[in-house]
Order: C-alpha cells, then structure tokens, then sequence
C-alpha cells in the first residue's frame, strides 16, 4: 500500500555530491539540512527520509529542497539511495501484515 516516488538521479559537477528530483514536494517552500539522523520523534517526511538514508551509511549530509533532495556522500556509490527514496511512502512492504480494523479503530462498541 501506497505510492512510489518517481526518481530522477542527477550528478553534479561536484564529486561526491548527487541530486535526485522527486514527483512530491517534501518540505514545502523551506529547506531541511541534516548532518546527522534526526531524531525519532520527528516525523515529517523529509526527517524520515534523512534517517532512513543516514541508516543506509556512506552519506556525509542531505539537504532537501521542495522536491529536490541533494546528498553528499561520505563514500562512493549509491547504491539503494534511490530505493530509499522510491520507498518513503510505501507503508507495507512485503512480510509486513497491516493492521486489522479494530487495532486503527479500536473495539467496536
């Protein structure tokens, strides 16, 4: 369930930095930098996005841009950063059993 991001990956001119242009516009007119994961209470896509991708390793900072997610890596390759992205709203993933009504809505009364 839910929809997948299209992504574009775009190199920059500068090594180790990379730009992906997403169909979604994650922070709306503002920017997100982030040096390090967020912390777990935030839950704002693009704070979800920059943890799942620090979770990855290899990545020295992400800045998001609206719809433009600009990353410079700690290493080469990137490997699964574009699944990552793709993935940020898919919600169950194969293995994973949703919910049934009465653990979203409660006993039934």
């Amino acid at each position: 369930m839910g929809q997948l991001v299209t992504v574009i990956e775009k190199n920059s001119s500068r090594a180790g930095i990379v730009r992906y242009e997403i169909n979604r516009v994650l922070t709306g007119m503002g920017h997100e930098s982030y040096s390090g994961a967020p912390d777990a209470g935030s839950t704002r896509p693009p704070d979800e996005l920059a943890r799942r991708l620090f979770a990855r390793g290899g990545i020295r900072s992400v800045h998001i841009n609206g719809s433009i997610i600009t990353i410079e890596l700690a290493e080469t390759g990137t490997d699964g950063i574009r699944s990552i992205i793709e993935n940020l709203y898919t919600y169950y993933l194969p293995g994973v059993v949703p919910p049934t009504d009465e653990e979203l809505l409660g006993p039934a009364e």
